[in-house]
């Protein structure tokens, strides 16, 4: 009987223990985690809801949602998207539930809906789960692996890595003649200091535009300031798509935001400002809210340009206009550092994508050792994409195990 050792009791590691399990391959699987709980990122996943997928099942548009990973999961998410997620997790009596947004969550709202799933699917199948186990070295054997670990030496036939992100780890991956990329953070929050944000902690704009100024990158979706500046998943989508920039920047540049969230001409948009001016004559700007800007925001935008508290739409003259064109579609705010964000944590960087196999998630250079989850150079923007990049890769790892095997059984008749 083989046996198969996972390193690594998150996401990816806890899928792919349980997909091999049910092809009915005939192994020993045990899963090392170095923590003292397993599957501490599901827990807290979502607000401790488990944002387990999102609904978007076009790969295309769902490769898009990865600045690092888009070309190779193309063709493991022709093999298991999101759909097959929905429909593996209600084989398990999970029901999957859409949000108006596209996240999808259990029916529970519980994290620990899908944990139990977990480790029941684990007890039946006897895979064994041993917590507080550091890998601290991995050997290759002529026939399969040998790993010293803080519980001692394991001998395991296959080898999966599924470590999340873990300097330890990738440490240990690079003395295997694996090409690291360095990590740095990838979805954060940035600390603002501007008057402008000054006492609106709290409010929310549903969409907004935001990019690094002078980048091309350009981010949208709902907008909250909070007591240290700005977050929201059109935040949390820039920090995706710039991590390396804002990392070799020290988190120290200037953001443009675009309050209105619609790209407009800017010549087109003081016209719409001036036929505001003609349609509202006698209302007083600041307390004259426009395109469904919260009351306090609007306000504030206005002082920043200089507007006073009475002056009225036709006291505007040509220069005043162009202020307010400028802080509503190109608002700048200057970053002064990161702030984590507290439901989840990403890397970009790890196990460069030119060691992997992408149909079958294993080592070109290393025969039945595979590499999966956040431990590569794979991330996505919020929303329930880093964990569809978590199953299809344990999805495919399974597959493989089982067609390699299958081939075995030919050869040996």
């Amino acid at each position: 009987m083989k046996k198969i050792g996972i390193i690594g009791g998150g996401a990816a590691g806890f899928f792919a223990a349980i997909n091999i399990a049910q092809q009915g391959i005939k192994a020993e699987i045990t899963i090392l985690e170095r923590s003292k709980e397993v599957l501490q990122k599901v827990k807290i996943s979502g607000g401790g809801r488990c944002n387990i997928t999102h609904a978007c099942y076009d790969v295309e548009q769902l490769t898009k949602n990865y600045p690092r990973g888009q070309k190779a999961l193309r063709g493991p998410f022709n093999k298991f998207q999101p759909r097959d997620t929905i429909d593996w997790f209600g084989r398990q009596g999970i029901k999957i539930v859409e949000e108006a947004d596209g996240r999808m969550f259990p029916s529970s709202n519980d994290s620990q809906t899908v944990i139990d799933c977990f480790v029941r699917l684990c007890e039946k199948w006897k895979i064994e789960i041993l917590t507080q186990t550091r890998v601290t070295q991995i050997t290759k054997l002529n026939s399969g692996w040998e790993l010293d670990s803080s519980l001692g030496t394991f001998n395991f036939d296959i080898l999966i890595v599924a470590g999340g992100s873990s300097e330890g780890l990738w440490s240990v991956l690079e003395k295997q003649g694996l090409k690291i990329i360095p990590p740095v953070p990838s979805l954060f929050s940035c600390n603002i200091k501007n008057e402008i944000l000054n006492g609106l902690a709290g409010i929310s704009i549903p969409n907004v535009l935001v990019n690094v100024e002078g980048r091309k990158h350009i981010s949208s979706g709902p907008c909250v300031i909070t007591h240290w500046g700005l977050s929201g998943p059109a935040f949390l989508k820039l920090s995706a798509w710039e991590a390396r920039f804002f990392h070799e920047k020290q988190y120290k540049l200037c953001l443009e935001v675009n309050w209105l969230g619609v790209a407009k001409n800017r010549e087109t948009f003081l016209q719409e400002l001036v036929e505001l001016k003609s349609e509202n004559a006698k209302k007083k700007v600041l307390k004259d809210p426009k395109y469904g800007l919260p009351a306090r925001l609007w306000a504030a935008l206005v002082a920043s340009v200089g507007i006073e508290e009475n002056e009225n739409w036709a006291d505007l003259n040509k220069a005043k206009l162009a202020a307010l064109s400028q802080v509503l579609c190109a608002c700048k705010l200057e970053t002064q550092g990161k702030t984590t964000n507290k439901d989840e944590f990403v890397t970009c960087g790890g196990v460069d994508l030119g060691e992997i196999d992408f149909r079958t998630m294993e080592v070109k250079q290393h025969q039945n050792m595979y590499i999966i989850g956040e431990i590569l150079d794979i991330d996505a923007v919020t929303g329930g994409f880093n964990f569809q990049a978590a199953w299809t890769e344990a999805w495919i790892v399974a597959q493989s195990i089982k067609e390699k095997e299958e081939e075995q059984k030919e050869l040996e008749k």
